[in-house]
């Protein structure tokens, strides 16, 4: 059941025209006509700009390519959206409690959070190594590079436990194992960097290269790494016709060439995209 209305204290979307919408739509209004008029929830973790953040000329609205994406998607399937805003950790829990019914939020698609949620990929994962400027520590990836450094990362991202794991090389190296910091936002864990807190944040390539052109004299990006990962849009398990329409209206907004246009408006690498897939639960 979609969510009407649950009084939240969410920020209202942003109102700008989006292109014409594919021709397709029209067919997908009518294959799904209990989607045309509603007003669904997306939660978000609005702390990541070029995805989705706040508009900084108006604290009333979220910006940013996900943003974008989400209302392209509603305008093809015939639904507005307005946002709930929640920290990352809780993206899933708030899908899962009703409280939303979509989260399109910059989150990788994994078989472990496809417990939680189905999911429709549309992005693929290019992470960027963010240090301190001229990367006193040496990091060079998610390696024993990172033996003895503290990372500084989101609670539920998938970096974390691809950090612990390096503690048995880092322990047959006779070296210690790194350390990792949770925060609730990707502001906190740049910000655990500039204050001298922590020595490295591995995120999403756009996120930390946002990161280096705003602080060029005091951050880098030591290297990129490629993750075996999808960025997805998450649903509720089980509602295959919502699921369903969502990938139909997706692929049609790609095929258009409007995701295309999206990622160059908000400095996304074309060849970051990727054709919509279905990651579910075994």
């Amino acid at each position: 059941m979609f969510i009407a209305s649950l009084g939240l204290a969410s920020v209202a979307p942003v109102s700008e025209a989006h292109a014409e919408m594919p021709a397709a739509c029209a067919d997908l209004q009518a294959k799904y006509p209990d989607l045309k008029g509603k007003t669904l929830v997306n939660a978000v973790n609005p702390h990541t700009p070029g995805y989705e953040a706040l508009d900084p000329n108006d604290p009333n609205k979220y910006i940013g390519f996900d943003i974008d994406l989400g209302e392209a998607i509603g305008d093809c399937l015939g639904f507005s959206l307005t946002y709930k805003p929640v920290t990352f950790a809780a993206l899933l829990t708030t899908l899962e409690a009703g409280q939303a019914d979509i989260v399109i939020s910059d989150i990788y698609a994994t078989k472990e959070r496809a417990k939680a949620a189905d999911f429709v990929t549309y992005l693929k994962v290019f992470d960027g190594v963010l240090v301190a400027k001229g990367n006193p520590k040496n990091i060079d990836g998610i390696n024993t590079s990172m033996c003895g450094t503290t990372a500084a990362e989101n609670t539920g991202y998938v970096e974390v436990p691809l950090i612990q794991a390096l503690a048995a090389e880092c322990q047959a190296a006779g070296k210690p194992a790194p350390e990792i910091q949770l925060y609730d936002n990707n502001a906190n864990c740049i910000q655990a960097i500039l204050s001298g807190r922590a020595d490295t944040y591995i995120n999403d390539a756009n996120t930390v290269d946002g990161a280096v052109a705003a602080y060029p004299d005091k951050l880098e990006k030591a290297t990129a790494v490629t993750l075996p990962y999808s960025v997805g849009i998450a649903v509720p398990r089980g509602n295959t016709d919502f699921r369903d329409a969502v990938m139909a209206a997706l692929t049609e907004i790609q095929k258009s060439g409007m995701q295309a246009e999206m990622m160059t408006k908000w400095n996304l690498p074309a060849d970051q995209i990727e054709e919509p897939k279905l990651v579910l639960a075994d």
